[in-house]
Order: C-alpha cells, then structure tokens, then sequence
C-alpha cells in the first residue's frame, strides 16, 4: 500500500475505535491517570470487568492504549505513540 492508503487506514482504525461511548470514556478517564488497573477503570465508567477489559482491547489494537503486566494486575495508560486523530479526539473530551 501507499502511504497515502495507509495514513486513511490508520485514521478509520482510529475512529472506529473511538466511536463508542465506553471508550471516550475510557480515554477520557485515562488523560488524568499516569496508569490504572482494569478494575479501577470499570467502576469509573460504571462496567463490568469483562466489558471493560474487550473496550480496553479494541484500543489496544488501535495504538491508543498501552498496557503492562504488574503482579496479577494488568495497567493501563494512554499511548504516547497514538495517532494525531486520537490526540487531538483525547484532548477534545471534558
């Protein structure tokens, strides 16, 4: 592909990974934390552990999210590497 085909690809990823409620507010959440745990991030946006952990996926394959194991825990925290759109949607959310 091009890199033209491959910047669109990036950002359709992007925003389809962004089009959901729970992850705005997932990303949302994570802005002010320097990481946190799947728990902790499910009771802030009020949803199940499980629920939680495949919204946390979906943004982990988008390049938004980061993780890291940490005992039996498993962290959480925004990408420094994210895409621009996925800045610029995170720093848009109040």
């Amino acid at each position: 592909m091009r890199k033209h085909a491959l910047d669109l690809k990036e950002t359709e990823i992007t925003i389809k990974a962004l089009s959901n409620k729970r992850r705005l507010l997932i990303v949302r959440f994570l802005r002010g934390k320097r990481s946190a745990p799947v728990g902790e991030i499910a009771t802030s946006i009020k949803l199940s552990f499980k629920a939680t952990s495949k919204h946390l996926s979906i943004l982990y394959s988008a390049g938004i999210v980061e993780k890291e194991q940490v005992s039996l825990q498993m962290l959480y925290r925004l990408s420094p590497e994210m895409s621009h759109v996925a800045k610029y949607i995170s720093n848009s959310l109040e």
